[in-house]
């Protein structure tokens, strides 16, 4: 097929990194989650990923937003995307505190576009005779990028079939702060137009991808999409996410039509009517091993004890966007084994507010930072225990407690596969159950 639209998503991606990167430096996000706090908390099992002293995250994301620009140019495609892919991870694992679902998509992403030949066209590879110019593609390229789309958007509909979120519980939370908006704030109370974004939600993400590829309804479609993300960039403030998200419609349009509108130089491709590339069986066998992982991660809490609305075990990964509202009152003491004295601590000693948010609300960070106080401590020469009290709340029901306070969580091993039987199962009235979520809600 014409590569039309591989060219364009090229372009869009390298800009819209570029941008998330050099709006990281100027928001002063580097600085917040990187420079700022005292600890970090890097996804569980990374722990020796840390930030870079001194100026040396400002350099990074400076090094990776110059790499989106050359991604955009095409200039040293293959070293770029994969020098992108690689930091971009790390910053990735190195820091949850801000975790972010459209982070872990520019993963996806970039590791794709390691492997597709998205420089053949309109770049200074092809300028400069590093690569040979090239104007058509192998149509799995498209497919792939779709059904990761795919995977994400049906992902996202399923996780929102769940009481809070069909009874307005949490989109009136969500809508609440913004009230001040300018012409929109009160709109965005009525329960009416809320009843519409809980509705319109589900069936955009349920529906966009088949009426995308369907053509009599791909305009409505595309006109919807617009509306939807520019709806949630606007009241959301979620980055680049609905920006990447439009880009990626140009794989669903006709390649033709991209060509005569982007690229009304280059030339109409001579394209067999098929074509099989010699390393299709092994393609196949990746593609197909890609995509199961990537549908079975978003289902991988099934297969662990407890609801991973409360636990959270399971949570990552899974295209679970925008569903609730954690809020924790949690307190930690430190137990000195060989006296038996008893510490309370402090948070604000430790922590920045935001860090101070996730301590208090979600269990793998409880048992993070129980693992730094262990560290801290033993470099004093003292051997401790860490317990913690804590009571948790969802959207705006009431707090309930989620952790065992007899349970030293310096010394419970962490396991991802299985449920950490030391957070306690939710009161027997817990609206919410792994089966009610998709049969009754």
């Amino acid at each position: 097929m014409d590569n039309s639209p591989l060219i364009l998503f090229r372009i869009s991606f390298g800009i819209l990194i570029a941008l998330e990167c050099f709006g990281a430096l100027l928001t002063g996000w580097v600085k917040s989650n990187f420079i700022l706090p005292q600890l970090t908390f890097p996804f569980i099992g990374f722990e020796w990923l840390q930030p870079l002293p001194g100026i040396g995250m400002y350099i990074y994301f400076g090094l990776m937003g110059v790499l989106g620009l050359s991604i955009a140019l095409g200039y040293r495609y293959r070293l770029s995307i994969l020098l992108f892919g690689l930091m971009w991870t790390v910053t990735y694992l190195m820091q949850k505190t801000s975790y972010n679902n459209h982070y872990y998509l520019l993963i996806l992403l970039a590791g794709i576009m390691c492997f597709l030949p998205a420089n053949r066209a309109f770049s200074y590879d092809v300028q400069q005779k590093r690569i040979g110019e090239q104007h058509s593609m192998s149509s799995w390229i498209k497919w792939i990028i779709i059904t990761q789309l795919w995977i994400v958007y049906t992902f996202a509909a399923l996780a929102k079939l769940y009481p809070d979120w069909l009874d307005l519980g949490f989109v009136s939370e969500l809508m609440a702060p913004k009230s001040n908006y300018p012409i929109i704030g009160k709109f965005l109370q009525k329960t009416a137009v809320q009843q519409v974004i809980v509705w319109f939600g589900i069936g955009f993400d349920f529906l966009v991808i088949p009426l995308m590829l369907w053509g009599r309804s791909r305009k409505f479609a595309f006109i919807a999409s617009i509306f939807f993300h520019l709806f949630n960039a606007v009241t959301l403030h979620i980055g680049i996410f609905p920006f990447l998200s439009l880009a990626l419609m140009a794989f669903f349009f006709d390649p033709e039509t991209i060509r005569a509108r982007f690229f009304p130089r280059k030339p109409k491709p001579d394209i067999p009517k098929t074509h099989k590339p010699q390393n299709a069986s092994l393609i196949t066998i990746v593609l197909a091993l890609y995509l199961l992982i990537q549908i079975g991660l978003p289902l991988r809490h099934y297969a662990i004890e407890g609801d991973v609305l409360w636990t959270e075990e399971g949570h990552r990964l899974s295209w679970r966007m925008m569903l609730r509202n954690r809020q924790g009152i949690t307190r930690f003491r430190v137990e000195n084994k060989s006296t038996g004295e008893n510490e309370p601590i402090d948070l604000k000693d430790y922590l920045t507010p935001s860090q101070q948010e996730k301590v208090m609300a979600y269990p793998d960070f409880m048992w993070q930072f129980a693992q730094h106080l262990k560290r801290i401590y033993a470099a004093k020469g003292k051997d401790i225990a860490v317990y913690a009290q804590g009571r948790v709340r969802i959207n705006n029901r009431p707090f309930y407690p989620i952790i065992d306070d007899k349970t030293d969580l310096a010394s419970v091993p962490w396991d991802p596969y299985v449920h950490s039987s030391w957070i306690l199962p939710p009161p027997d009235h817990w609206p919410y159950t792994k089966k009610i979520n998709l049969i009754h809600p």
